[in-house]
């Protein structure tokens, strides 16, 4: 794979065919984003090409699907757990992992285990993932990732306060009112692994430019707990994602995930395309697959907003809507 070009779209049907001329205007990071199953493209891509990955996967399961996404959208819920207003503000649907099946979750490790072996060998060495997850989920992503070869290196925490709902006993929340069924989530896990270094991390970084992360500053570390609140106002409008993430905490990750500002960030599932704003924003390369349609042109339209706006600004304009 050659380097991303600003802006760059193909088709499914254009993956070997000369690339087009570039969508957007080269002025933030150089961006690829591409029509394409994730799986079938890595499967192509060549060998020690990619330098990181930032992604938050649909887990492979049915939320995704055509069905469910209609669901969702009729308000009708299905996998999709669609909570009330509040205060007159209608809240984010939420995929409902407790209803999971047995054969659900042997398909949610087959992903994973699919997805870590194909990463593998298109990173190089030293190369850091950060793979969005959910506590009552997270270890079918992280034990295929350890036995495909990955390190690990430990999680970033995104502390998020939500207004969901969904903790008493369903229909007998008068009956208990003192009792909730499970904690209530106020973070999110983000496993973060790492390729092999060839020899010592100071080796790596020399030949492949990664094998660490990149510094708040010269005297201050990256940190493992980012406070990050919900995607809302400008930004929910300018990309309406059910699974978006905020600028303000995306950048932070994408940033570290180069710790020389070298490579190119990966992101499989790119969804309405707010990581690879966050990398062009940040002026960092990146490449965003998506196979979802209605996400994918999404993505065309979102990203340059998302990209141009500085986060206190999305979140000023956001208030006034």
């Amino acid at each position: 794979m050659g380097m991303p070009m600003a802006g760059r779209q193909r088709s499914k049907r254009d993956l070997r065919r000369e690339r087009t001329p570039p969508l957007f205007p080269t002025v933030l990071g150089p961006f690829e984003i591409v029509h394409a199953d994730a799986f079938d493209w890595l499967a192509q891509a060549q060998p020690c090409s990619i330098h990181a990955v930032v992604t938050d996967p649909p887990y492979g399961l049915i939320e995704f699907s055509p069905r469910e996404l209609q669901k969702m959208r009729n308000g009708h819920g299905g996998v999709w757990r669609i909570p009330p207003s509040f205060d007159g503000c209608q809240r984010s649907p939420l995929p409902r992992f407790t209803v999971l099946t047995e054969k659900h979750r042997l398909e949610l490790r087959a992903f994973f285990k699919l997805l870590a072996e194909r990463l593998l060998p298109i990173l190089v060495p030293g190369a850091h993932v950060f793979i969005a997850t959910n506590p009552l989920v997270s270890h079918y992503v992280y034990d295929p990732f350890l036995e495909a070869g990955f390190e690990k290196r430990g999680e970033i925490i995104r502390l998020v306060y939500t207004l969901r709902g969904g903790d008493r006993p369903k229909n007998a929340h008068e009956e208990f009112p003192e009792v909730s069924v499970m904690p209530k989530s106020c973070w999110e896990p983000w496993g973060l692994f790492r390729k092999p270094c060839e020899g010592r991390v100071q080796d790596n970084l020399r030949k492949w430019k990664t094998g660490g992360l990149r510094r708040i500053s010269a005297t201050e570390p990256f940190k493992d707990l980012i406070a990050s609140a919900p995607a809302r106002g400008f930004e929910r409008v300018a990309a309406p994602h059910p699974s978006l993430k905020p600028q303000h905490f995306l950048r932070q990750l994408v940033r570290a995930s180069l710790p020389l500002q070298e490579g190119i960030i990966l992101d499989p599932f790119m969804g309405s395309g707010s990581t690879i704003a966050a990398a062009a924003a940040s002026g960092l390369q990146s490449v965003g697959i998506e196979l979802n349609d209605d996400y994918f042109h999404l993505a065309t339209k979102a990203i340059p907003i998302l990209a141009e706006c500085e986060p206190e600004e999305l979140a000023r304009l956001g208030a006034k809507k």
